[in-house]
Formats: structure tokens, sequence, C-alpha cells
């Protein structure tokens, strides 16, 4: 089982920018789909974005498109997030996660209505605060 480890988290103001981190215990690049999630205080855990490992597919959230964007990078076993023009509504724990499952890497890099439990891989979370 693959493990997941996130960092980058932290507070900024609105219209600033983090960068989230995700590293895999193994090396996942041929065949994953790799993810975020969020979830807010009172709320569902949401699809942010995510990546077809294996070449390249990409999905974003509408609220996001525009100003995330992922970045693998193949030979640190990790994946980086990029929030940029954050805003308060971002605010939330963010979580990696990642499964390699044919129905999940089948719709991994489009539209897709994959949630939480189709991944069988998590990460503890960070935390990410926006103030206006």
């Amino acid at each position: 089982q693959v493990q997941l480890v996130e960092s980058g988290g932290g507070s900024v103001q609105a219209g600033g920018s983090l960068r989230l981190s995700c590293a895999a215990s193994e090396y996942i690049y041929s065949s994953y789909c790799m993810g975020w999630f969020r979830q807010a205080p009172g709320k569902e855990r949401e699809a942010v974005a995510r990546v077809y490992t294996g070449d390249g597919r990409t999905y974003y959230a509408d609220s996001v498109k525009g100003r995330f964007t992922l970045s693998p990078d193949n030979a640190k076993n990790t994946l980086y997030l990029q929030m940029n023009s954050l805003k308060p509504e971002d605010t939330a724990m963010y979580y990696c996660a990642a499964d390699g499952g044919e129905i999940v890497v089948a719709g991994c890099g489009g539209g897709a209505n994959l949630g939480p439990a189709d991944f069988g891989a998590w990460g503890q979370g960070t935390q990410v605060t926006v103030s206006s």
C-alpha cells in the first residue's frame, strides 16, 4: 500500500499563493491516479485536482481552474499543487490521495465523478487557511 505525506500548508492572505507537496512512498508514476481533495469544516470532502501519472491527463474542479496547477516530479515521487490567487473559500484541510484501480485510472484525467471512496491511499492532510 502506497503511503502519502503532504506538506506545504499554511496561512496566507487572499490573493496569495501556496505550494502543497505530496510525497509517495514508492514509485507510482506508471499507472496511478494521484490527486488532491479538500474538506472545510461542516462540509463534505471534495475533489480539487488529479492527474493520471501514466500520461499526464488532468482534471481540475471548476472552482480552482486557472488558479491551481498540478506538477508531478517523477524523480522525487512527489506531486505538487501550486495554488495561486487564493480565496477565503479555499480554506480547508487538503488531502493527497492515490489509487491504481482500473476504474479510477480510466476516469482520472476526465470529468468522471470520482469521490473519496474511490481512492485507497490517503495522506494525513495539511491545513490551508486564507484570510480576507
